[in-house]
């Protein structure tokens, strides 16, 4: 429409502009960008909660500690100097973390299948965006199951006896980790744009690397064939390390093969989401 006696036009908004302003509910969203973050994080955060994954992520680690811990105590309490407890800590925080990665890629295919990707594509955000907003509801479903895992850890027996130093790296190791997974599970999500075949991609691979891995059982218990394999696959150099820090003693040649392994992700990570922008993941 032009207003009479003025030599400029002021045109109505178009109902494709109003539509591309207006998300789920018809409430019209900041278009800052940390308003968009915070609009798309609580987005996230109320579907967690709608489907269960908040208990999930509380359930896991405790019935990750009961299925290991309680047949397996006797076993190895009668080993001297060996408390299973403590042996076992470390890999019920980087499974309960692997939860969490599994539920980052389940969401990330959820929104895609649906269209919400489409849709936030079409939209004034920036491609960034909601890839931070999901990341943020990530790392706090991490502290939290990565809490709880802690609290499993403490009725079984575990104890960090070291110093508030020694405990944070145990605990940073397996936050660092949660986080490369998620951002990593949240790419794989997006490009699978399917949550039945994403949960089969994800699950399988968990399962066989925490079978096999030094955090269950030590090495000396795998035959003589298969013991390089889980010796030196990620979750038992993660584990290692995470034993280090809940000893008292990191050598530094300690963090040289679980580091090489975290850049091999992240530089993993980094190769998924370029690809997710090279097939455009762009508004």
């Amino acid at each position: 429409m032009t207003r009479s006696g003025q030599g400029t036009a002021e045109v109505a908004p178009s109902s494709e502009r109003v539509s591309q302003l207006m998300v789920g509910d018809g409430v019209r969203p900041d278009v800052r960008p940390m308003g968009q973050i915070a609009a798309l994080t609580a987005r996230s955060l109320r579907s967690m909660f709608r489907q269960g994954e908040f208990y999930l992520g509380i359930f896991a680690p405790i019935m990750l500690a009961i299925c290991f811990y309680v047949p397996l105590r006797s076993i190895f309490d009668s080993i001297p100097g060996v408390h299973y407890g403590q042996f076992l800590m470390p890999v019920i925080c980087l499974q309960s973390v692997g939860f969490v990665a599994t539920s980052a890629a389940m969401r990330a295919a959820t929104d895609a299948s649906v269209g919400i990707t489409e849709r936030l594509r079409s939209m004034p955000v920036n491609p960034m965006i909601p890839m931070i907003a999901r990341m943020l509801a990530n790392t706090l479903l991490l502290l939290v199951s990565l809490a709880w895992a802690l609290l499993a850890g403490l009725v079984i027996g575990w104890r960090p006896e070291h110093g508030v130093f020694y405990f944070l790296g145990f605990v940073v190791v397996a936050l660092v980790v949660g986080i490369l997974l998620a951002v990593g599970a949240d790419a794989i999500g997006i490009l699978a744009n399917n949550p039945e075949a994403t949960s089969q991609a994800l699950a399988l691979p968990q399962l066989i690397l925490g079978m096999l891995s030094t955090g269950f059982v030590p090495e000396s218990q795998f035959p003589e064939w298969i013991r390089p394999f889980a010796r030196n696959q990620p979750i038992s150099l993660f584990t290692e390390l995470m034993r280090a820090f809940d000893n008292g003693s990191v050598p530094i040649d300690r963090f040289v093969a679980p580091g090489a392994w975290a850049l091999g992700i992240l530089v993993a990570v980094v190769v998924g989401f370029g690809v997710v922008f090279a097939r455009g993941y762009r508004k």
